[in-house]
């Protein structure tokens, strides 16, 4: 494989992270210039997740046609896209509109690179992949912070929507390194063949084509599902909601607060930094009990009434957490379910993430119109003992599946 290609896949994930917490932080400002209620966020971000749930769906079959280079291309293009015309909008309506090539350019990109990494690279790899997902999505509220300060978020989505171009153009030099641009369609494979060969993508080994029905009968599916969707609810959540209820709900100036959200995202960049080198000693599974246990300690410092301190302290905290489950869980899907279905069931599980922040996140900013910002942290709790329950489940299936196999 080409010595210059992982750094141009971390490339490809700072630009997925760059824009995902910049709507969140931006909104307080934002909905009373467009004349929108609070909770009206959810509507946008429901758009962007029914794109990223088709594209995720869509993934073997765009990756098979294209190859993970130019569909990497294709959806940061997109992405750009999005931002720039959320730049242009000075009406509620024009956001939801801008929201779908945004929303198509994320699920994709994210299936094929997660899967691409999962077969080829260390579990170490995996981690500092999202890692520098952390770094785009830190990055992105601490410029939308600086626009907030000179009074603009209409500028905060400009630079952003700025630097996906540029990272566009960056990638598409890189597309020569990338040696399956174009992949042979359908092979068939069977179950349990070993992983694919170096230098493509899973798609072009031998691959089971599996039907969606198919793969939820095999064992743990349906748990690892459940574990990602509360996951992927749970950090959409905290991120999207961190600055609405910093300023709501415990009288944080705006723009101090868009710069806390940040500091949640930044939380899980460290965190993921550490849990490559972690990971090198400590099984994927027993990474996401970690980080399970550093979330639960973060949403109980977010509970207390101690000052912003203490709350400061729980997002990140809650971050650091957050860092080492998706990439474990991602991680571990080719040795659980064996490399012919990597790519199939990680656009699956990627749907189900975003079918969580499509549901999970609006569904908080109702319950905090209707009732109470400050429900926050006791809807993070829930969500957190779901995924552990649902985790716990899995690792109880492959147990088993291991004793049987001996």
């Amino acid at each position: 494989m080409p010595a210059g290609l992982l750094p141009i896949i971390y490339l490809a994930f700072i630009s997925l992270g760059l824009p995902d917490s910049a709507l969140g932080s931006a909104w307080p400002t934002m909905a009373p210039a467009l004349g929108a209620g609070i909770s009206w966020v959810g509507i946008v971000t429901m758009l962007i997740s029914v794109g990223t749930i088709v594209s995720s769906l869509m993934s073997v079959r765009v990756v098979e046609r294209f190859g993970t280079g130019v569909v990497t291309v294709a959806s940061v293009a997109l992405t750009a896209a999005g931002l720039v015309g959320f730049s242009a909008s000075d009406a509620f309506w024009q956001l939801c509109l801008w929201a779908i090539p945004y929303g198509l350019g994320a699920g994709a990109v994210d299936a094929a690179l997660n899967s691409f990494v999962a077969v080829h690279y260390e579990s170490q790899h995996m981690s500092w992949l999202h890692c520098m997902w952390g770094v785009g999505a830190s990055g992105g509220p601490m410029i939308m912070a600086q626009c907030l300060g000179a009074g603009s978020w209409s500028l905060g989505f400009f630079v952003l929507g700025a630097i996906q171009v540029a990272i566009a153009v960056v990638l598409t030099l890189s597309l020569p390194l990338w040696r399956d641009r174009k992949l042979p369609r359908r092979e068939r494979g069977v179950a349990g063949e070993g992983a694919s060969p170096e230098g493509s993508s899973p798609s072009a080994a031998a691959v089971a084509h599996l039907s969606r029905r198919e793969l939820l009968r095999r064992d743990g599916v349906v748990a690892v599902l459940v574990c990602f969707f509360c996951y992927c609810a749970l950090e959409s959540t905290c991120g999207n909601w961190a600055a609405t209820y910093c300023t709501l709900g415990r009288d944080v100036p705006a723009d101090t607060a868009a710069s806390w959200a940040s500091l949640f995202y930044i939380g899980i960049t460290v965190g993921r930094a550490a849990s490559g080198f972690l990971s090198l000693k400590v099984s994927d599974h027993n990474m996401i009990r970690l980080g399970q246990v550093l979330v639960a300690l973060g949403i109980g410092l977010i509970m207390l009434p101690l000052g912003g301190g203490t709350l400061l302290a729980g997002l990140v905290l809650t971050g650091v957490g957050c860092a080492p489950i998706y990439p474990s869980v991602i991680h571990a899907t080719p040795a659980r379910f064996g490399d012919d279905v990597a790519l199939a069931l990680t656009g699956m599980q990627m749907a189900f993430a975003y079918v969580g922040s499509l549901a999970m996140s609006p569904l908080f900013g109702a319950l905090a119109e209707a009732l109470s910002v400050e429900l926050y942290p006791l809807y993070l709790g829930a969500l957190l003992l779901v995924m552990v329950a649902s985790g716990e489940k899995l690792n109880a299936v492959m147990r088993r599946k291991a004793v049987r196999a001996r």
